[in-house]
């Protein structure tokens, strides 16, 4: 996991104003640390995961530091948490009753991170 002072360098380099305010929020809250830590490092580290593979999943709730995607479909009904999502997979998710949140609504609303598995 990295340092806070790690982050604070990682963070200067971003110009997205968005992306800035989630890993300031992030990083304050030592559950949602290791969010904070992977949205800090390079673009082309983070996940960009398709529907298929969360559908695959047994999880009820995911918070995913990336991007979803709309390759697949969505057979259950799941909390998914991300940093954005492509116009097809949130179509596809809300059609099957799914919840789509951005990261940084999940945090004001869940601070103690209960429930959710990260996947980084």
């Amino acid at each position: 996991m990295k340092s806070k002072t790690k982050i604070e360098e990682q963070l200067r380099k971003k110009t997205n104003s968005e992306l800035v305010e989630t890993i300031i929020l992030a990083k304050k809250s030592p559950e949602w640390k290791e969010v904070a830590g992977a949205l800090s490092g390079p673009r082309k580290k983070r996940k960009d995961i398709n529907l298929a593979s969360l559908s695959n999943s047994n999880l009820d709730s995911v918070v995913v530091c990336g991007k979803i995607l709309g390759d697949g479909e969505v057979n259950k009904k799941m909390k998914v948490v991300a940093l954005g999502f492509s116009k097809k997979a949130k179509e596809k998710l809300m059609k099957a009753g799914c919840e789509v949140k951005t990261i940084i609504e999940e945090i004001r609303s869940n601070k103690n991170a209960k429930g959710v598995t990260i996947i980084k």
